[in-house]
């Protein structure tokens, strides 16, 4: 008997626990054909898009980032929200605060920043398209006053990378995620990272 009592334990514990996959969103020919062009990588569960109990409090239809998780999560009604694996800003160029979709896009050209620029000058505008950095969508983010923060919410050409610290500051998802997403987030939907 009194081995049974950990796994009770361990069951009960797990219970709380709520969370399972979600299905894959439709793709188009474009997207399924883009995407796969997109090396793939070895992927922690961990980072994967679940069905979760909603840990935030925050209001549906929000989007909330936990950097130091490395987890975004978009906030449903009763209580749910789903729970992707994402890559954040590095050290030096994270970044919390508010935010709002101003806009998205399939597929985006990249304009890098001029500031991107002066730190490696091999960079360069690039179309959307599989080797593009925004990858497969994006969503445009502005502060409270409606300007552009030249953050985004965006696909990825380097999933190995997701669940790490490792972006100019935006935030990038596994790009089956983004679409995932991007379908669901409304424009003027709010954003905090924190």
């Amino acid at each position: 008997m009194p081995r049974l009592l950990p796994l009770a334990a361990i069951t009960l514990a797990l219970a709380g626990c709520s969370f399972r996959s979600t299905p894959d969103p439709d793709l188009s020919a474009q997207d399924a054909a883009w995407m796969a062009m997109v090396p793939q990588a070895e992927f922690d569960p961990h980072f994967a898009r679940y069905l979760v109990d909603d840990p935030t409090g925050a209001a549906p239809g929000t989007v909330v980032v936990e950097t130091r998780e490395r987890q975004l999560y978009f906030v449903l009604p009763d209580r749910k929200a789903v729970r992707y694996g994402v890559t954040v800003g590095d050290e030096a160029f994270g970044w919390t605060g508010s935010a709002r979709v101003f806009r998205k896009a399939s597929w985006p050209d990249w304009n890098p920043p001029a500031e991107m620029v002066r730190r490696w000058p091999h960079v360069h505008p690039m179309k959307g398209g599989p080797a593009n950095p925004l990858g497969a969508r994006a969503l445009y983010l502005a502060d409270g006053g409606g300007r552009d923060t030249l953050y985004r919410i965006h696909g990825t050409n380097e999933p190995e990378r997701i669940g790490q610290a490792a972006s100019s500051g935006c935030i990038r998802m596994r790009n089956i995620d983004v679409v995932d997403l991007f379908n669901r987030v409304p424009v003027d939907a709010p954003v905090i990272v924190r």
